[in-house]
This record gives structure tokens, sequence and C-alpha cells, in this order.
């Protein structure tokens, strides 16, 4: 790793940081105030949704959650938002990683430094998770001091609650790792958001087609059914298998990336 460059691509980070993490904080404190009321009124709540269609309740992971409960509300209303949020942050900083240098024709001046390309990526993505590692902490305390704040009378399925938590750190790490990859393999990214978006909400689309269809194949590509908030807190634990093969696709993700970015054709300012 390179301190500079570590420097350098965090500081352009923080500023998205503090966005990305002031998002996720409103989406938990815009919700988990609604959930005493939510959970006194939990039987008109079931009545309306026996009106829905079988297949939207699944697709939406209504079907087994227990939403008069902290952990049932927070894993199938606040953390499923805060999820897609994540995704697509990390995603955008994976497909950024090096496109960005690309596009802004900063790459050949970097590359004239004497720092190997495998000490220039591997200090870009530290800064890129170290960017993610402080919107997850700004997950973990304002979802706890939320949950503190307006569990009212209920009882906190900490357990679960913890587990939720402690999944996002594999969960961004996959959005990253295959952002990245995905845009080695592209021969030029001009805007990073519309790929970003697309794999974070293609990954949630995925796995509410998942739900649909019951279809185990759609299962093993999405991650957000890797973490299924709904499994988790029926369990309380990860479903091993699926979090194996989360694993398995990030680390082949990021040797295949080093792979392609050493042998990378950077094209030259004119």
């Amino acid at each position: 790793m390179n301190k500079n460059i570590f420097r350098h691509e965090f500081r352009i980070k923080f500023k998205s940081v503090v966005y990305w993490s002031l998002g996720v904080m409103a989406v938990i404190f815009i919700y988990m105030p609604f959930f005493p009321t939510f959970a006194d009124q939990i039987d008109l709540f079931n009545e309306a949704l026996a009106n829905f269609p079988p297949e939207l309740r699944t697709a939406f992971g209504l079907d087994n959650a227990d939403l008069s409960t902290v952990a049932g509300y927070f894993g199938g209303f606040v953390f499923l938002f805060t999820q897609i949020i994540l995704s697509i942050q990390a995603a955008n900083y994976g497909f950024g990683l090096v496109s960005i240098d690309e596009s802004e024709l900063t790459a050949d001046f970097l590359l004239t430094k004497p720092v190997s390309r495998t000490q220039i990526l591997t200090s870009k993505l530290l800064a890129a998770f170290a960017g993610l590692t402080l919107t997850n902490l700004v997950v973990w305390i304002s979802s706890l001091a939320a949950i503190s704040l307006f569990r009212g009378d209920h009882v906190v399925e900490w357990r679960a609650v913890f587990l939720l938590l402690g999944s996002i750190v594999i969960f961004q790490l996959f959005f990253l790792s295959v952002g990245l990859v995905v845009s080695l393999l592209v021969r030029r990214i001009r805007s990073v958001t519309p790929y970003a978006m697309g794999l974070g909400f293609g990954a949630y689309v995925l796995n509410a087609f998942s739900g649909m269809l019951g279809d185990v194949k759609l299962e093993l590509i999405t991650p957000f059914k890797h973490f299924d908030p709904a499994y988790i807190i029926e369990h309380g634990a990860y479903d091993m298998p699926l979090i194996v093969l989360n694993i398995g696709v990030t680390l082949v993700s990021l040797v295949a990336s080093y792979w392609l970015y050493v042998r990378r054709d950077i094209a030259a300012v004119a």
C-alpha cells in the first residue's frame, strides 16, 4: 500500500461518505419512530396485507416477517432499505475505483510514479473500504440509537439485530469487488452512477423474483438473499452455504481485478 495514494483517495471520497452516511441515518430515523404505533395496530396491518397477492408479499419479504417485534420491523423495513443504499454506495465505489482515473485522463500520470500497479490498486481498495467502514459505523450507531429510542415497551431481540448489522461488511465487499471487476471488463465507463444503481437495484430485483418464483438459482447470485433479514431473524443465524458463496464470489472478483488491472492497457493523454 502507498500512504500518499491512500490519503488522496480517501480525501476524495470523504465528502461522498458523509452524504451516504447522512442518507442512511435519515432512513433509519424516518422509519423507526413508526414502530410503536405500527406494532400496536399490527392486526389491522395483517388484515390489509392479507388482501395482497401472495407473490407480492413474498417479493417484499412480508410473508415470514413478524413486524410486531422490534427485530422483525427493523429487519423487514429499516434494514432492507439500508441494504439497498449500502449496495449502491459500495457498487459506486467499485465502479469508480479505476474508471474515474481513466475517464479523467489521470491514470497515465499515476502510473508514471515509482509505485507498482498492485500497490496502486491496493491503496485505492483500502481507501474505498475505509469509506464504507465509516458508513457502516454510522449505520451501527444510528440503528442502535433509534431502536433504543423507539422500542417502546417491546423487548428487543438483540442477537438478531447484531447479526443483521454484522452482515454489512461482507455485504459491502461483495458490491465493491463485483463493481471493480465489471469496470475492468468494460472498455470505458463514462459515468459510474448508472452502473452502480443497476447492480444495486438489479440484485434486489433478483431477490424479489427469487422469492416470487421460488427459484433457488436466483438465490445463488444476489447478496440480498445471502443476507435475507427474514431468514436471519427467524433462525438467529446466517445461511452459511450462501455466506460461503458470497465470500467466494468476492475473493474471485478481487483476484480477477488485480489480474486485469496489472495487464490493463491504460490510454495515455494525447
